[in-house]
């Protein structure tokens, strides 16, 4: 594969964070998004701020600045059979909305082979993780026929462990890292697909970061696993954390829904991982509670399934409801994630009826 490679990435918010390193590394990046979006990022590129070791602050990385080519458009002037991959970084739901429903078949229907870095597992890589009844988790899904096109050898799982979030007072092209950790994906049935993972990684590993004064060793890489199982490592932490954020008072920082009650954060913890266990996932494919425990206390925000879920969203995506789902085909359950599962169901059915009476 001489010459840099073509990323077309659904999703302009923390799709801009992996599109950032592809571009340092020389690649090209298109990102797909809403029509204010498109003409912001091609007029002003992509604003990324993160923290590197070693240094006060934040070092913002401008796209127009980087030896890669980034460009943004709407889902209908868009061919996937023009890229080398196609990175899915949308929240789930919206897969199914006008527009983007009809690329994700089209990309489908191209047999590009595709990175999802949602923390909802796209059905089709479910598939690929032996023991899941898949057709019993359909009704996880916003609308699970938007899937149904994909073959599941042409999917695999990025496990988007970074966390970053646009600040609120920036335009739409800003993006802010705040725990600068990296992307772990598993592999591609295919040696060739999984070779395109390869070259990213090890692309994305030598690239530095030219101040003018120095070229600094930038955080967030791209980690390419064997195992099927690594990237469902965030699931433990979904739902120690993200999904906890959200309890009957209201919602919460991530910090303070692991360590208000550690001993009950590490529970859960200890529970999911033990489900992907029963699936088959070897330890070390997860993350100690400890590594994970610590990071959560620079975590002072609500998660985004949270802050969504009370700013009226319809719908978020259902990890809670998911590892629910499967835990129950293993003979496995946990009131903690009851309790979860019933909360974001009352919520959302509250935005719902709120939405069809405005």
């Amino acid at each position: 594969m001489p010459g840099p490679l073509k990323i077309l990435i659904l999703g302009a918010s923390y799709g801009s964070l992996l599109a950032t390193k592809l571009l340092l590394a020389g690649h090209t990046a298109k990102l797909v998004c809403l029509p204010n979006e498109v003409e912001l990022f091609n007029r002003e590129g992509a604003r990324v701020r993160m923290p590197v070791k070693g240094r006060d602050g934040l070092v913002e990385v401008d796209s127009r600045k980087l030896p890669g080519k980034l460009s943004a458009d709407g889902p209908l002037a868009v061919t996937p059979a023009d890229y080398d991959l196609v990175v899915l970084a949308m929240q789930e739901p919206q897969y199914r909305s006008a527009g983007v429903r009809e690329l994700l078949d089209a990309v489908a229907k191209a047999k590009v082979p595709c990175m999802s870095i949602m923390n909802m597992p796209p059905l089709p890589y479910l598939s690929r993780i032996p023991g899941v009844a898949v057709a019993a988790c359909r009704n996880c899904y916003a609308d699970p026929a938007v899937w149904d096109s994909f073959d599941p050898a042409l999917m695999t799982l990025c496990s988007p462990d970074p966390q970053a979030f646009r600040p609120p007072e920036e335009k739409a092209n800003v993006l802010q890292v705040r725990l600068p950790t990296n992307f772990k994906s598993a592999h591609f049935p295919s040696p060739a697909h999984t070779a395109i993972l390869r070259r990213l990684e090890a692309d994305i590993e030598a690239a530095r970061f030219d101040t003018g004064s120095e070229k600094l060793d930038l955080p967030v890489k791209l980690k390419v696993h064997d195992s099927v199982f690594v990237p469902l490592a965030k699931w433990a932490m979904l739902m120690a954390g993200n999904y906890r954020c959200i309890t009957r008072a209201g919602i919460r920082s991530i910090k303070d829904a692991v360590h208000t009650d550690a001993a009950e954060s590490r529970a859960v913890y200890d529970w999911v991982v033990k489900l992907c266990q029963a699936l088959g996932a070897d330890q070390k494919d997860m993350v100690p509670f400890e590594k994970y425990a610590a990071a959560a206390h620079g975590l002072t925000g609500p998660s985004s399934a949270a802050r969504a879920l009370y700013g009226g969203a319809p719908d978020i995506e259902r990890v809670d409801r998911l590892v629910q789902t499967i835990a129950a085909q293993k003979g496995m359950r946990s009131a903690a994630v009851d309790e979860v599962v019933v909360l974001v169901d009352a919520k959302l059915e509250e935005n719902r009826r709120a939405a069809a009476n405005r």
